[in-house]
């Protein structure tokens, strides 16, 4: 496995200097790497970016230790936090393409300074220097510690990829998992439990809940659609992935069952144009509202406070906590093994209720098996949507899975 992540490197060395990188490192720090005391309490943090809903937990971390970042230059569509906002903040460059195989340039050198004991880090598979990276640690470094952050194991991996991911979890000192189900599954393929943490995900917590605290329902809803039927929201960006056509398709199947409700889509993607195209053909222009995107949370607490329920029929993701930190419940696929890990957020009859992946018939049952059920008990489902994000999806939450599970 290292061999063939090695034999990668060098085919497009020549181009990118990736071949002088590795052989300065070797020159400069190969002969006496062994002499080197590694004493330091500093944790050396390692992300692929920046991303926004991380940055609680990220300057926690930056208060709680005496840290240094690396944050690649990495392109994507996640919005990024200001990292002036961290202490001892670098970016490194990448090169070729993230989708397949890239490298990440000077990534090497971090193992050889002689002041990090410990690195805490988001492995990427595609990346070969990753790969190189963790083959020179495991090998050479045994008094560092290299603990990672990632979603796990889904349970669909196999061939090759699965192998080299079990190898990465059992050579590191400890692998902090995004859910419960990820921790679970390692296990069952050999990895220790004592080197797995369900650490969770959070967004801007103490923001939320000081809005969560201020506000209180209002007639949005009723004022936009002039009428007081329950209200299905999904906030998020308005993509393929989402497979937000069925929640439509659902509200045609609702209707026909003479069962009305309004739906309001806040957010914005390359499916928008789409979606109202289809909105406006099947005669639900009353009943749809295209709110667009919303980077005032104040303005997405009202929307989300005021709904009656969330659905998304693709992966949950995010959404299910932005939901259910205001206290609404979520409604999203069984197929967990193609779930985003925030999908345990949902307990099913409680914080929301799962249908059967791709099934719209299934999808029409559920919503309505659940206005049938819960319309009534709308206070008492608001507050265990709370319960649930004050307990175990928020930045205190995972500060104390770091702190019990990082080792000196």
């Amino acid at each position: 496995m290292v061999i063939l992540a090695y034999n990668s490197f060098f085919q497009i060395s020549e181009q990118k200097g990736f071949r002088s990188e590795l052989h300065e490192i070797l020159e400069k720090y190969g002969k006496d790497y062994k002499s080197k005391n590694y004493c330091s309490l500093c944790y050396n943090v390692i992300y692929n970016t920046a991303p926004r809903y991380r940055e609680a937990v990220f300057r926690a971390i930056d208060k709680e230790y005496d840290c240094d970042w690396y944050f690649g230059e990495t392109k994507s569509d996640i919005k990024e936090m200001d990292t002036s906002l961290l202490k001892n903040v670098t970016y490194y460059k990448t090169y070729g393409n993230p989708q397949k195989w890239y490298w990440k340039r000077n990534y090497l050198f971090l193992l050889f300074k002689s002041d990090y004991k410990n690195y805490l880090i988001l492995p990427e598979t595609r990346s070969m220097s990753d790969w190189l990276f963790f083959a020179l640690a495991y090998t050479f470094f045994p008094k560092k510690r290299f603990y990672l952050w990632t979603h796990g194991w889904y349970g669909k991996e196999g061939g090759l990829d699965a192998k080299m991911k079990l190898w990465l979890y059992r050579h590191a000192s400890g692998t902090f998992v995004y859910g419960d189900r990820a921790k679970r599954l390692l296990i069952e393929q050999g990895i220790s439990e004592e080197k797995l943490f369900a650490i969770h995900n959070s967004l801007d917590y103490d923001t939320q809940k000081a809005l969560r605290e201020s506000i209180h329902p209002s007639d949005i809803y009723k004022d936009h659609f002039q009428n007081n039927l329950p209200t299905i929201i999904f906030i998020g960006r308005l993509t393929k992935v989402k497979k937000l056509d069925m929640l439509v398709d659902a509200l045609v199947c609702l209707r026909n069952k003479d069962e009305k409700y309004n739906l309001v889509f806040v957010g914005d993607g390359s499916e928008s144009e789409s979606l109202k195209s289809k909105v406006k053909g099947l005669g639900l222009d009353s009943q749809v509202w295209f709110y667009g995107v919303c980077y005032d949370e104040k303005t997405n607490a009202e929307l989300i406070y005021n709904a009656d329920l969330c659905v998304s029929p693709g992966n949950v993701g995010l959404t299910a906590m932005h939901s259910l930190v205001f206290g609404c419940p979520v409604i999203t696929h069984n197929c967990f093994e193609w779930q985003m890990p925030e999908y345990e957020a949902i307990q099913a009859g409680v914080t929301g209720d799962f249908f059967t992946m791709d099934d719209t018939d299934d999808l029409t049952m559920v919503i309505s098996r659940w206005f049938a059920r819960k319309m009534d008990s709308r206070e008492e489902v608001r507050k265990a949507c709370f319960n649930e994000i004050d307990s175990n999806w928020n930045p205190y939450y995972q500060m104390d899975i770091i702190k019990k599970n990082l080792k000196f």
